[in-house]
This record gives C-alpha cells, structure tokens and sequence, in this order.
C-alpha cells in the first residue's frame, strides 16, 4: 500500500472515529491534503468558513496568499502536503479549545508518521504550541527549530506566523514573506545535517 492510500485511509477511519466535540456543529471534517511523499508538511491552526464549506484546508484568503508565497519559492500546493491540528471549524472562527486539540492529535500524528517529512512548518502559534508549548511564535518565526518527538521520525521544524494574521496586518505580512523565502535554505541546511550524521 503506497503512502497516499494509507492516507486515504486514515482519513476515512478518523473521520468514523474522531471524538472532537467540534463535529456537532462543523459541516464536515478537513482532513489534510497533498502530496503524500511531501518533503515539508504545513500545519496550520483549524478550518475557517471556506474550508469547513469545501472540506479541503487552506482554500480561502490565507489559502491564496499561501499559494503566491509558494510560487515565490518555486514550489506549488502539489509539491506540499498541508494539514491543520484542528480538523473541524470551530464555531465563528474561535481559536480552537486544548481538549478540541487534543481529540485531533493522534490524527495529525498518524499523517506526519506516514509521510514522514523532512520538515514541518507551523503557520502560527497554535500550531507551533501544540508541539513546542513554551514558544512565543514573536521570537521563534523563521527560525528552525530542532526537537525529537517519540514515533516520529521528524525532527525539523520552522515557524511562520498564521496567513490569515498577516492578510489584515502589512507589517506581519512582510515579515511572514520574508521568512518564508527561508524555507529552501533551511531545506538545504536540513539535508548538510543528515549527511554530516
């Protein structure tokens, strides 16, 4: 069985089986999407209104923006594989609830252990705390960070502030810019690492 059909299907049992209390009042649920053998995997927060509408993640206004700052890097939503911790809409937006996370995250464990990346961005700070608690995201974006996780073969991962943050704050978006323009030297400096071991 190839990665995108044990995806598949881990979508599909998660989905029968996920306890998130956010399953009473989203439409559906937003599993992740792309390519199962991505080299960066992007996690983001929870669904919004278009997500929860269309059931993929990262499809409204901090999805476009998301896809011109990976053309920018040459890369495109094929390349990528895209998640959230989160995979309901919670009610009007609302940050997602710690035990709303914690019913999601074996799910998210399960996709990062199948397509085993070799780098995961945070987009925000929800993301970023569900693995790294004590990080202010103000002082861990565009900074790689180096932590191994029990069961997961990834160790690398790279902070950015949330798309949708940046859509309504200029400043943040340039600084969101700018590290995203990190991202293919940080892949570069992943890979001198692995073969330095």
């Amino acid at each position: 069985m190839d990665k995108t059909q044990k995806l598949e299907n881990l979508h599909k049992k998660w989905i029968a089986e996920c306890q998130c209390e956010l399953k009473k009042t989203a439409t559906q649920a937003v599993p992740g999407v792309g390519n199962a053998e991505a080299e960066i995997v992007f996690i983001g927060e929870a669904p919004g209104k278009s997500e929860d509408e269309k059931g993929e993640p990262f499809v409204g206004a901090a999805g476009k923006f998301l896809d011109e700052m990976l053309a920018e890097i040459k890369l495109r939503r094929e390349n990528i594989y895209i998640t959230n911790i989160v995979k309901y809409r919670p009610p009007n937006n609302r940050d997602p609830l710690p035990e709303e996370k914690a019913s999601c995250r074996e799910w998210l464990l399960e996709e990062l252990k199948i397509i085993s990346p070799k780098l995961i961005i945070f987009l925000g700070r929800h993301a970023m705390n569900n693995f790294f608690p004590d990080q202010q995201i103000s002082g861990a974006h565009g900074k790689l960070l180096i932590k191994p996780f029990k069961g997961m073969s990834t160790k690398y991962f790279f902070s950015l502030y949330h798309p949708a943050a940046a859509l309504y704050d200029g400043s943040m978006r340039e600084t969101l810019m700018e590290d995203f323009k990190k991202i293919p030297k940080v892949l570069e400096e992943i890979e001198k690492r692995q073969k330095n071991k």
